[in-house]
């Protein structure tokens, strides 16, 4: 129902545009987004989100995106977005600046992923997080039968040139949460063909047949902003 919600919002140009199912994420984020909030995108990429928050939630968006490309790419849209480090940068942002800070399938790529979710929480009201979930059976099946590193549509390196260091599943993030001190508001586990997997199911199955999640929090005191 979410899904088809937000869908509705979408022109169908836009809505042809979008890709088929393996960034279907973006439209689960984009669906708990306020409308008209201030937001910050980190490891925005070539800012494909940020034109969809622009477009259908009429957003004041700005992006941080380590690689030039990326940053040129964004700019090139009309976006606001400058060339920035996740993992160094965020300490220069001032608690509560924005409603949301979005880390969109970038978290297994940064070197101090608690020190990124902890400045997230401390410098926007929300946070949304979205990431491939390594806990996946056919990722479990590969480890089992192939003996090797899973190379799947979410994570397609090889294990010598990924960019992904800290591997997560949906559970070793639920942990990640509660040590650095974040509500789960809203969460959702896609499956492999980026359908939403039922919400009153336990989280082991989710771990399991959740082939990405994307998960909606804020600080659990709301006063302690200076982490």
């Amino acid at each position: 129902m979410m899904l088809s919600r937000l869908k509705r919002d979408l022109t169908m140009a836009e809505a042809a545009r979008m890709p088929g199912g393996s960034r279907v994420d973006l439209l689960v984020v984009a669906d708990m987004v306020a409308r008209g909030a201030k937001v910050l995108d980190i490891g925005c990429g070539d800012g494909e989100l940020l034109r969809l928050l622009a477009e259908i939630r009429e957003v004041d968006g700005r992006g941080i995106e380590l690689s030039r490309e990326g940053v040129n790419e964004g700019v090139a849209k009309g976006l606001a977005v400058i060339q920035g480090d996740a993992d160094t940068d965020l300490s220069d942002y001032p608690n509560d600046a924005f409603d949301y800070v979005i880390l969109s399938q970038t978290l297994q790529a940064t070197r101090q992923p608690r020190v990124v979710l902890e400045h997230m929480l401390r410098i926007g009201r929300h946070a949304i997080v979205s990431f491939p979930n390594f806990g996946h059976w056919r990722i479990r099946l590969q480890i089992l039968f192939r003996g090797q590193m899973p190379r799947t549509d979410n994570l397609p390196y090889a294990w010598w040139d990924s960019p992904n260091i800290h591997f997560c599943t949906i559970k070793d993030f639920r942990d990640l949460c509660m040590v650095a001190g974040a509500k789960m508001e809203q969460s959702v586990a896609l499956n492999a063909w980026g359908s939403p997997i039922r919400l009153k199911v336990p989280w082991w199955f989710w771990n399991l047949f959740g082939e990405q999640a994307v998960f909606l929090l804020s600080r659990k005191n709301s006063e302690q902003t200076g982490k």
